[in-house]
This record gives C-alpha cells, structure tokens and sequence, in this order.
C-alpha cells in the first residue's frame, strides 16, 4: 500500500467519525478537499514547491490519527470555530492553495479549529498567544488549523508556540488561513521547538485588503524535518508585507521553507530576509518567489536569503526568484551560501577567545539580523536567549513546556 493509500483508506473508513466531530463549515468543504487529495497524492520532488522536500517518506511510517479536541485557554480573541462569535464560512478554506495536497488532507482530516478574531478598530495591548502541544504514548498525527480573522482597522501580535515533550515519533499538519480587512495590522510569529523525532508540515495563507501591514515570522529553533510554506496575496492597493525567517539546524535536521509573494495590485510594497546556520549533516532549502501581476504597478520587493554553513556536511539549498509582467516597478533578490570567516575567527583567537566560544559569537551576530527586527520587546530578548542557548547546545527540548518540567 503506498503512503497516500493508507489516508485515503483511512478516510473512508472513518470519515463519518471525523464529520461527527467537527461541525458544519468545516464538514462542508471536507469530501471536496478528499477528491483533491485523491487526485493528486502526496508530490514528489518533480513538482517544484515540494523539490527539497520527500514528502511520501515524512507520511509513510504508520501514524495513528489523533482525535483529541482543542483546548483553548479563556480569551476573548480565541475561539474554538465550533463557537466562532462571527460567520466563518466567508472565510475557512476560502485562501489556503485548494491544489495543494498537503493542505487538502489536512482539510479533509482536520476535526477541530482554532478562531482568532480581531474586532474592527480594536487594538490588542498584550500578544495573543497559542500554544500547540505534542505528547501521546505512541507515533501519531495531528491535524491543526487556524482561523484569523482582523477586522478593519484590527491591530494585534499573535504568536503560535509547537512544542514537543515526549520522545515518540509525531507528524503535524498545519494550515493557517489570515484575512485582514482594510488598514489591518499584524505580526504573526511562528516558533517551533520540537524534537528530532518530529516531522511538520505548516501551510500559511495571507490575505491582505487595502493599506494593511503584515510580517509573518517563521523561527525553528529545534526540529526533526520541518517544512514552512508561506502565501501571501497583495488584494488591496497600498499594503505591505514583511516575511522573515530564522533557522538553526544541526545533527540530521531538515529545514524547508518555501514562500510566495504575489503582488496583484498597484502600490503594494514586500520585504522578505531569511537566514539559516546549518551544521554537522543537517539539510536546509528556501524557495521563494516575488509573483508581481501585470496591473501591480509602482511595486517594491526586496528579497533576501543568507545561509552559514558551519561545517564541511551540511547542505544549503537556496532558489530566490522573480516573476514580474509589470514594467513599472523596484524588485530584487539576492542569496548567499558561505563558511564561518576564518579571518574573524583567527582575530578573536588572537585576543584570548576560544575557538568554540568564537564560533557561537559569530553565528549569533549572524542572526541577530533577524531578531532584531522583531518588534515585541519580551519575545525579542527571549529569543535572543534562546538563540544562544541553541548554539551552545543547551537548548534540546522545549524549555519554557510544562510537560518538560
């Protein structure tokens, strides 16, 4: 029975179970997102989003599903969808790449969601935070989503944690849908803190309206194989977008992000910097294009990728691309892959630093770049920390997870 098989078999035989579990908006597109899957299997290195990543081996060992409802911690912007204070059918499943196939099984699978609903004109003080936790007692899978909606006028910082606790083998499928009305603002981090034995996939999708401003911020400290995708459409003239990303590998860990950016209308301005330090045999990639439409006139796109490889195995794979049909606009991209500078370590040494000590000062200057444009000043300095702590080793479980303690 190949990979894609025992999901679809699974499916059918527990799709009345899965609908009885979950409610109507998201029964509705639920047998729909199954025929897609059925179609199109899990994508192998041929298709292009997917080249750096092999999908059938992530989803080939035997997972069991899990069915354990969403906890969520009293809030009054977090909801489980089941009780969404708004009408969520304008919205789930409206964005996320319906031909995608990791996103059409995590539909089809899916049972519970999480709404995070902004009201218009509300500005939230404190980050909005939601901590998605790993644990059971044997290999399993887990199917996550998220609704976020931002009102007009909206302004907040939503922060999404994946921690895991135990030492059993855990396959996660993510999507993340994100709908900001016009003159929204967001900042959206992702943080993950797993283990070697995790494998994760997390599919986000960003609509923007007129003059909003959104950075998405995608951070994996600690990992087993972790694959990031990020869209984002530009649907209203004057907004902007900010995607950073950060990524520390080492051992066997696999790091995969791979982004979109398409600019559909005029006056639209994006930015995107991501950074990796690969070390031991550890495999990092980024993929990344800046799609700008015919009638996206007057648009602005930077593009940035630079990767440390920290030793002579690991492996940096990097594709910034530039997709444009309009003639009146300010794109570029750029990538670099290099080595730790021996110049600079030999000048640390030469002044009494150990060679070890200097190596983790210079891949944490490498990162600052990233951290410093976060604008929440707790999770900076927290991550500044934790950063650290990953370089020198310290960091090899989730620190900050109860379950750990």
């Amino acid at each position: 029975m190949t990979s894609e098989q025992q999901y679809i078999e699974f499916y059918r035989e527990a799709s009345d179970l899965i609908k009885n579990k979950s409610c109507g908006v998201m029964n509705a597109v639920r047998d729909e997102a199954f025929e897609t899957f059925q179609q199109l299997g899990f994508p192998s290195k041929k298709v292009e989003r997917y080249r750096y990543t092999d999908v059938d081996a992530a989803f080939a060992p035997n997972y069991g599903i899990s069915f354990a409802p969403l906890t969520v911690k009293p809030s009054l912007y977090i909801f489980n969808i089941k009780d969404a204070p708004i009408d969520v059918a304008p919205y789930y499943h409206k964005v996320a790449d319906r031909l995608d196939a990791i996103t059409a099984l995590n539909t089809a699978l899916v049972h519970d969601a999480l709404l995070v609903y902004v009201p218009k004109n509300t500005k939230v003080a404190d980050p909005i935070v939601v901590d998605n936790w790993l644990r059971g007692t044997a290999a399993t899978m887990m199917n996550r989503r998220i609704l976020i909606v931002m009102e007009q006028g909206a302004d907040a910082t939503i922060i999404i944690n994946d921690h895991a606790a135990d030492k059993q083998r855990f396959l996660t499928t993510q999507v993340i849908e994100v709908f900001c009305h016009d003159n929204a603002r967001l900042d959206l981090y992702e943080i993950e803190e797993t283990t070697p034995l995790c494998s994760r996939f997390s599919n986000v999708y960003i609509h923007e309206g007129r003059d909003c401003s959104v950075k998405h911020n995608s951070i994996t400290l600690f990992n087993g194989q972790t694959r990031n995708l990020c869209d984002v459409y530009l649907r209203g003239e004057n907004s902007e977008v900010t995607l950073n990303g950060c990524a520390i590998g080492s051992g066997s860990q696999r790091i995969d992000n791979n982004t979109l950016i398409r600019h559909e209308v005029p006056h639209c301005t994006s930015s995107e910097l991501y950074k990796y330090v690969v070390d031991d045999k550890s495999v990092g990639a980024f993929a990344g294009k800046i799609l700008v439409e015919k009638d996206a006139q007057k648009t602005e796109s930077q593009e940035t990728n630079a990767n440390l490889c920290a030793s002579s195995e690991a492996r940096m794979f990097t594709q910034p691309m530039l997709e444009i049909y309009a003639d009146d606009v300010k794109c570029a991209h750029g990538s670099t892959v290099g080595v730790m500078d021996e110049v600079a370590l030999f000048y640390m040494r030469q002044r009494g630093i150990p060679e070890a000590e200097a190596r983790t000062l210079l891949k944490n200057a490498f990162m600052g770049q990233v951290i410093d444009q976060i604008k929440n000043e707790p999770l900076r300095q927290r991550l500044y920390v934790k950063v650290e702590k990953r370089f020198r080793g310290e960091l090899d479980k989730c620190d900050d997870c109860r379950l750990c303690k």
